[in-house]
């Protein structure tokens, strides 16, 4: 018997009718489904709650949502080794890759194995605040420093293994994975980028000057973003779900992960055919 952990977004209209069809379909199969206690209670499955789920016995996760939900469980469930299957109800769902129309068949196959796991490359973010270093946490899709409010626009020094590169007047910078290469890098102007190239996409938010341009490096090196002393109401933000602020003076370094995200995909699914017909929709 395997241990299914599913992660339902309360948030999502069909989320409720999506985990019925889960459930009805496990059954009277030989796997033990648990769900975290708030959301097992929310939609009505009690007896399916765990306390602390992600410290529970599992052998994989499935995401009922987007590509947001699906990164939240995975961030966390990476510090595990546990792969992790969405199913979208979600707009684009260039992570989670089970639609509606074939949950059932795609639940059989994760069941038989008929699945590959992607290893994504992940950043850890660390803030230096005078001589301290404070691990701060890690991200799928990208790190970023950018202002909060109304705050003026920022001017940030960004080093490269510990090189000067340049110091920018902008509203922020971006440091993503390729996995996030088609999320707040690609609104910024960033290039599109197979998940499968393993690097690091440096992409500056609206710059204040024509020579800022968005840098690709290697996944060994280190970027250090200085953020100047005058600036008040900074935001350090990890795939946009989790945040800190940052304070005059801070240095936020970006290093790759010790850990690696696993996804679930399968051999149906194509990453330029999901571009396209998501991303481009409507236009070929």
């Amino acid at each position: 018997m395997i241990t299914v952990a599913v992660f339902p977004n309360k948030n999502k209209k069909k989320a409720n009718s999506v985990l019925t069809r889960l459930v009805d379909f496990y059954r009277d199969k030989d796997v033990h489904l648990v769900l975290p206690k708030d959301e097992a209670e929310f939609f009505g499955y009690p007896a399916f709650g765990v306390e602390n789920i992600f410290d529970a016995a599992i052998n994989l996760g499935l995401t009922i949502g987007g590509d947001g939900t699906l990164l939240g469980v995975c961030r966390r469930l990476a510090l595990r080794n546990i792969p992790v299957c969405g199913i979208n109800i979600g707009r684009f769902g260039f992570l989670a890759d089970i639609e509606l129309s074939e949950l059932e068949d795609k639940l059989e196959k994760v069941l038989q194995g008929q699945y590959r796991i992607e290893e994504r490359l992940m950043l850890a973010g660390i803030i230096k605040r005078g001589n301290q270093m404070s691990f701060v946490g890690n991200a799928i899709n990208d790190i970023v420093v950018t202002k909060g409010g109304v705050a003026r626009m920022l001017n940030l020094g960004l080093s490269i293994d510990n090189c000067l590169i340049a110091n920018y007047q902008a509203d922020g910078l971006i440091v993503s994975t390729a996995t996030g290469s088609t999320g707040y890098s690609l609104s910024a102007g960033g290039p599109i980028i197979n998940p499968k190239v393993k690097l690091l996409l440096v992409t500056p938010i609206c710059p204040h000057t024509l020579n800022a341009r968005p840098m690709i490096i290697s996944e060994d090196e280190e970027v250090r973003i200085n953020v100047a002393a005058a600036h008040r109401d900074i935001l350090l933000t990890f795939d946009g779900q989790e945040s800190c602020n940052l304070v005059p003076g801070d240095e936020v370094i970006v290093r790759k992960s010790s850990f690696m995200a696993k996804i679930i995909k399968f051999e149906d699914k194509n990453y330029y055919k999901t571009m396209r017909t998501k991303l481009w929709r409507g236009n070929v």
